[in-house]
């Protein structure tokens, strides 16, 4: 399954939430909700400055991902932003697919040069 790094700011009341509840409470709720769409919480931290939360998931995909993220920013309880991490073997995919599309992009470019 691709992996994500979602990033949350609590927004107003909600930070006082997390006050009352405490962080396992609010870390099993988010695992409860990635869950429910088929995906797993890899990694949960909190932190200092103006990012709250970092969570490492797997998605079953990115529509997957993005629904995740518009009910977290809908709900207004956080603004919260998601990355679709690559791993090193997907970036070494991707360069081999760059080589194919530099010789594409030559082809096509001497078919449009003007004269």
């Amino acid at each position: 399954m691709p992996k994500y790094l979602a990033q949350a700011s609590y927004v107003g009341e909600r930070a006082e939430l997390l006050l009352r509840e405490g962080g396992s409470c609010r870390r099993a709720a988010i695992e409860m909700l990635f869950e429910s769409v088929g995906a797993k919480v890899e990694a949960f931290y909190y932190a200092f400055g103006d990012t709250d939360l970092f969570v490492i998931a797997d998605a079953p995909d990115n529509v997957t991902a993005a629904a995740l993220s518009l009910v977290v920013n809908a709900a207004g309880a956080a603004s919260a932003k998601v990355t679709v991490l690559l791993t090193a073997e997907e970036i070494d995919a991707a360069q081999g697919l760059v080589a194919r599309l530099d010789e594409k992009t030559k082809k096509v470019s001497k078919r449009i040069k003007p004269k």
